[in-house]
């Protein structure tokens, strides 16, 4: 046979080997993809999952052996195994990533039913949440004076020196501005900003607001430098009344004091004025209220005088009109507050005020 036959026929036979190699990969791939999709489709488990992910498309899986074998072949031909190899990689890819989801949702489904606690089933007597005692007697402050016909009326807990104790007429001087009474907070300009000692900073937004006559409450949460003890505390509870209309009097805060009290500690319940004095009013008076220990007989808890003191009051003082642009020739007022935490200790002979803040559930559960 002649040198040039015998190459011809060497090309031919290799060419057909060639040939079958590839229908062989082909096949391998075509195989492959069934065989994986026909797993993923089956595969419960995110763990067996995972294994099923290294077996079909990691380094050492079938796929990997393919890419190998491929660089025994021709450009042209490892072309187009090529891309019939990476055709064959992203259908497995997909479906596992399609598998991997519905795994994973089943799993928190499964999660959230296992986690679920139905509250509703819970249905004992005593075990109910109440609200707090101070958050009781509050609302029922409120409705009082709703009912008396007066708004209610909150503000901010952080005010500036002005609301809080200029346009109240509190001398520059006072106590109460100084550093070891109040709660000044850090400012990048130095201005006098701290938490309210009081809640008449309210009274002055609504003397601004300009619109008259005014009847309103601001009850809420103050903030003094006191050393909690059985009878204080520096974060506590105050409410209080702001009246401004033609005509108002002396007479008139009387009435609302003793009305207001009775409706809060019952029809028998006595009431009187003493001399006191308050920047914010003029004149001003301390009003007590008999005991409720001894009905006004005289106890250890009033000290045997029968009268128990729950707070302030007074006509409002024409300066605090004034800084509000208030026409002091047409308008008075009266103004009046107490600790509504105080009162609650007083309404049902509570020996320690510390004892509404400490969470104590023996405690809490009583009211």
């Amino acid at each position: 046979m002649p040198a040039a036959a015998g190459k011809c026929v060497y090309a031919s036979v290799k060419a057909q080997d060639m040939e079958e190699k590839i229908k062989t990969i082909i096949a391998t791939l075509d195989s492959l993809v069934a065989e994986g999709i026909s797993a993923f489709e089956e595969v419960g488990e995110l763990a067996a999952l995972s294994a099923l992910e290294s077996l079909y498309l990691g380094k050492k899986s079938v796929l990997g052996g393919v890419k190998k074998e491929m660089s025994s072949l021709d450009p042209e031909e490892r072309r187009s195994v090529g891309e019939k190899l990476n055709a064959a990689r992203e259908t497995l890819e997909k479906k596992a990533r399609h598998k991997k989801e519905l795994l994973e949702a089943a799993q928190l489904k499964r999660q959230i039913e296992e986690d679920i606690c139905d509250i509703t089933e819970v249905n004992i007597a005593g075990l109910y949440g109440h609200l707090h005692l101070v958050s009781q007697i509050r609302q029922e402050l409120e409705d009082i004076f709703l009912g008396l016909g007066y708004e209610i009326a909150e503000g901010n807990e952080i005010e500036s020196d002005w609301y809080n104790f200029t346009a109240l007429n509190v001398d520059p001087d006072h106590p109460a501005r100084t550093m070891q009474d109040s709660f000044y907070l850090d400012t990048v300009d130095g201005s006098s900003i701290l938490l309210r000692t009081h809640t008449s900073p309210v009274q002055v937004h609504l003397l601004e607001r300009g619109e008259f006559p005014i009847y309103a409450i601001c009850p809420g949460r103050v903030y003094r430098r006191d050393t909690a003890d059985p009878r204080h505390l520096p974060v506590f509870h105050q409410i209080e009344g702001l009246v401004v209309d033609e005509g108002i009097g002396f007479a008139d805060l009387r009435g609302t004091v003793e009305v207001s009290m009775q409706a809060i500690f019952g029809s028998e319940t006595k009431t009187r004025l003493r001399p006191g004095y308050f920047p914010f009013t003029e004149p001003s008076a301390e009003f007590d209220i008999t005991c409720v220990i001894c009905k006004g007989q005289g106890c250890r808890t009033c000290g045997g005088q029968g009268w128990i003191e729950l707070g302030g009051c007074g006509l409002v003082h024409p300066n605090v009109l004034a800084a509000s642009d208030v026409d002091t020739g047409r308008y008075s007022g009266f103004a009046f507050g107490f600790g509504i935490d105080r009162l609650a200790i007083m309404r049902h002979n509570i020996f320690d005020i510390r004892s509404l803040i400490e969470n104590d559930i023996r405690f809490l559960s009583q009211f």
